[in-house]
């Protein structure tokens, strides 16, 4: 495996500390980040929402008063996923509790706001025990775990009394474990290209095999068995068209991370019938899309606070087809694997409010409609990315002038849609969000 220089190391470290999987409900991404966004359907691009405004829309960080503010705060992603076909019993994933930590802390004078930020970016995965029909017969588990998270670096601006300007660059993570098994056949189907060496010349006997399974796992919480590293970023803008009319705009750049990869031994590839051998898996370009919102906050009256967001995600640029390569450490060669996803761009329409009861406590509410980005034929069972709406509601309660409590809650109705391998999987979630802010 590659050495990293210092830098490097420090900064993927703080990913790896706080930056655990995220089991995501538009697509692969995030609801909403941070406890304010989410009670309010996940919008976020038009008002002050904390440091969470470095993942939402960095312009944001500009409305908050001068001073410094550090967030701190705990998500707790529930999921529900079963999957079934006739005649078998169903197979409920034992994922359903996923804890990610994030962290923020910025700066701001009368004209320029900076800091730095730590955020779970979102993911997907799931856990099905041995023996459930998705093992084949093959005596071991399947799972995945997919996880990409950020070290951000927020500036922003204000031009003038209405219009305020913010980018950040960002640091991002990505990591992912896997254990699929699949009859030989279906294995030899995802294969690409003209296999290699030894092992290239064994996978013709492995077509008639029972089953077959490539497996990268480490069952850390944090870190995945493949891992990559990158950059990318983002850049938006807030303007106050009145005193009671704010409009923002925002666009995440796709991110530009290297190829995921395990160690050179750190996968294995087996089949009934005895054969098992190990290498190294590379998951080929798998990125984390562009993203553009829209979005307004209008104060209807001293204590209600209306919101809205409309979100463009271009998954299409990034999931047109899941590319591994198997280079064998035992055997010799390598094999290529490949598999559609041919995912649709994906609208997401976020509503919310907000009502100051008291000069402590501010109550909200909101809804989330998404489309679902995976045509039915391509959906897998470890990967079930197919919520399309969420109700949520939350609060903030001042302690002190100077310390505060968030939280929020978002829940996800089920969702059932049948593969195009006649596998019906249904996915619903529930997920908790909890902050703490200290500013001075």
């Amino acid at each position: 495996m590659k050495k990293i220089n210092t830098l490097r190391a420090t900064v993927l470290a703080a990913v790896l500390a706080t930056g655990s999987a995220a089991w995501a409900t538009n697509g692969m991404l995030m609801e909403g980040y941070g406890p304010e966004s989410l009670a309010q359907g996940g919008a976020s691009t038009a008002y002050y929402n904390g440091t969470a405004g470095m993942m939402n829309n960095p312009a944001t960080l500009q409305l908050g008063v001068v001073g410094s503010r550090l967030d701190v705060a705990m998500g707790i992603l529930g999921p529900n996923v079963k999957s079934s076909v006739q005649g078998m019993p169903v197979a409920s994933s034992s994922g359903t509790s996923y804890v990610m930590p994030a962290l923020g802390w910025v700066r701001k004078s009368d004209q320029m706001t900076w800091g730095v930020g730590i955020f779970g970016q979102g993911g997907m995965g799931t856990e099905y025990g041995a023996d459930s029909f998705l093992a084949m017969g093959s005596g071991s588990g399947v799972r995945s775990e997919l996880g990409a998270g950020r070290v951000i670096f927020p500036l922003s601006f204000k031009v003038n009394e209405q219009l305020s300007v913010g980018g950040s660059l960002d640091y991002t993570w990505s990591g992912l474990d896997m254990k699929m098994a699949a009859s030989g056949q279906q294995l030899g189907g995802m294969v690409t290209g003209m296999p290699s060496g030894n092992l290239g010349s064994a996978l013709p006997q492995l077509a008639a095999a029972s089953w077959a399974r490539i497996d990268f796992s480490n069952n850390s919480d944090f870190s995945g068995a493949a891992t990559s590293t990158g950059w990318t970023g983002k850049l938006g803008a807030v303007y106050q068209a009145s005193p009671n009319l704010s409009l923002g705009i925002t666009h995440h750049l796709k991110t530009n991370v290297g190829d995921m990869k395990t160690n050179s031994t750190g996968a294995s590839m087996s089949a009934a019938g005895g054969f098992m051998d190990q290498g190294q898996i590379i998951v080929r370009d798998f990125q984390m899309p562009s993203s553009t919102a829209l979005g307004l906050a209008f104060k209807a009256n001293s204590a209600l606070t209306l919101v809205a967001d409309i979100k463009r995600i271009r998954w299409h640029d990034v999931m047109k087809s899941f590319n591994m390569t198997y280079i064998s450490a035992g055997m010799g060669g390598q094999v290529d694997f490949s598999m559609p996803q041919n995912w649709k761009d994906q609208t997401v329409v976020s509503l919310g409010g907000s009502y100051k009861t008291s000069e402590v406590l501010v109550l909200r509410a909101g809804f989330n409609q998404s489309s679902n980005p995976i045509p039915d034929n391509y959906v897998n069972p470890l990967f079930p990315a197919i919520v399309k709406k969420h109700f949520t509601a939350g609060m903030s309660y001042r302690i002190t002038d100077k310390l505060g409590l968030d939280a929020a809650v978002s829940h996800a109705p089920n969702v059932s849609v049948t593969s195009g391998s006649g596998v019906s999987i249904s996915h619903a979630q529930t997920n908790y969000q909890f902050l703490m802010n200290y500013s001075y």
